[in-house]
């Protein structure tokens, strides 16, 4: 009988899904028996599940995976991608999406809200994939989204003060669609999407540095590699 899992389907349509189809199976040609893998989040994300899950049955490779989000992990399970944590493993590389890639290869991510988890992988893998459709590339940080920053509830008005004071100029509360109210964290938070007046190389450090924020969408100065599908 089937089951909510393995019935479970992409939530939105795939934008340029032939380019990100080419990404895809770049980085499922990546993957090496034994590895243990940082998956991230995002459409392109799925599409490489998808392609390695295609290894998996054909060459029967032995991997494990540690997922940044809950809909991740419920992809990997439908796709028979064993899982596990980082209390047994460190992965080996990761692969992830981004909203926003400058030419230094800075990134904004956390449209997904999964930002929290998205850097501990990072900061915990020794090689890094970012995988991006060429709509994501900018000249500026900040051109098209805000920067995410995860917040503990309590701390929302003291936050904001403090953001403001970093040269915040815009300060929202990110709603939920499909529920009332605002989006709720995997980790129980909140989210507030910041506009800057300038992106200084500091300003991860000094939005993480305030009482009360988990983390930011601000990834400056990582070791990444961007791999770029580009539109048709």
């Amino acid at each position: 009988m089937d089951s909510l899992i393995s019935t479970l389907e992409w939530s939105s349509q795939i934008i340029n899904a032939a380019g990100k189809q080419k990404v895809a199976q770049q980085i499922a040609q990546k993957v090496k028996d034994g590895d243990v893998l940082g998956v991230g989040s995002g459409s392109t994300v799925y599409m490489a599940l998808l392609a390695i899950s295609e290894r998996i049955k054909a060459e029967g490779l032995k991997i494990l995976a540690i997922p940044t989000s809950l809909e991740i992990t419920m992809f990997c399970s439908k796709l028979g991608i064993p899982l596990t944590t980082l209390f047994e493993h460190t992965p080996n590389w990761l692969f992830d999406g981004a909203d926003e890639v400058d030419p230094n290869n800075w990134l904004i991510k956390g449209r997904g809200g999964a930002m929290f988890k998205e850097k501990l992988l990072i900061r915990s893998c020794p090689l890094n994939y970012i995988i991006i459709d060429d709509s994501k590339l900018v000249s500026k940080l900040g051109t098209n989204f805000p920067v995410p920053v995860e917040v503990y509830p309590q701390a929302l008005l003291h936050v904001e003060s403090e953001l403001k004071k970093l040269g915040a100029n815009s300060v929202a509360l990110r709603p939920a669609k499909g529920k009332d109210g605002p989006i709720v964290t995997e980790n129980n938070n909140l989210i507030l999407d910041c506009y800057f007046d300038e992106l200084k190389d500091s300003l991860e450090h000094d939005i993480k540095s305030i009482t009360g924020i988990i983390e930011s969408g601000l990834f400056i100065g990582y070791n990444l590699q961007i791999l770029t599908a580009e539109n048709d």
